[in-house]
């Protein structure tokens, strides 16, 4: 195999670009030997295949200013732009995502069926359930055998 595909899988493996990939100057050989991905991640994992650390431009104050930012400072009232929902995720985006967690979970833990799956699928699309725990009302009314304890737990997936 040539250096440059392996050079090219290293690259993927490390999920870095070409152009950061180093091959040690007494590895080469080896690293033209290298046949499969396995034997390019043995290369990356003594250390014969590396690459190079990543460029961070930024200036001392922009350091200071995303550290204090990330410890929750600089966020007040007077640096907001915008409304609320247009700042945060939707209440709408999240309450359907949620729904549609507990409707994978059941359809992963074959609770329900697939015609089922898709029914309720299509009503929690259409906003017919206000939360998750409607949902789960409506699921059990409809014949979905979930204990009390299965219930607890999907509340909280």
């Amino acid at each position: 195999m040539s250096i440059k595909l392996t050079k090219r899988i290293a690259a993927d493996i490390m999920g870095r670009g070409l152009s950061s990939i180093r091959i040690k100057e007494g590895a080469s050989a080896e690293a033209q030997k290298a046949i499969t991905r396995s034997d390019v991640r043995e290369l990356v994992k003594n250390g014969s295949i590396y690459a190079i650390k990543e460029k961070e431009n930024l200036s001392l104050h922009s350091q200071m200013l995303r550290e204090k930012r990330m410890k929750g400072r600089r966020r007040g009232q007077g640096k907001r732009r915008g409304s609320i929902k247009a700042r945060g995720a939707m209440p709408y985006r999240q309450k359907i995502r949620a729904q549609r967690r507990v409707l994978a979970e059941l359809k992963a833990g074959k609770e329900i069926d697939n015609i089922t799956f898709k029914k309720f699928y299509a009503l929690v699309k259409g906003g017919i359930f206000p939360s998750k725990q409607s949902l789960l009302f409506r699921l059990k009314t409809d014949g979905v055998k979930l204990d009390d304890a299965r219930m607890e737990k999907l509340r909280h997936v």
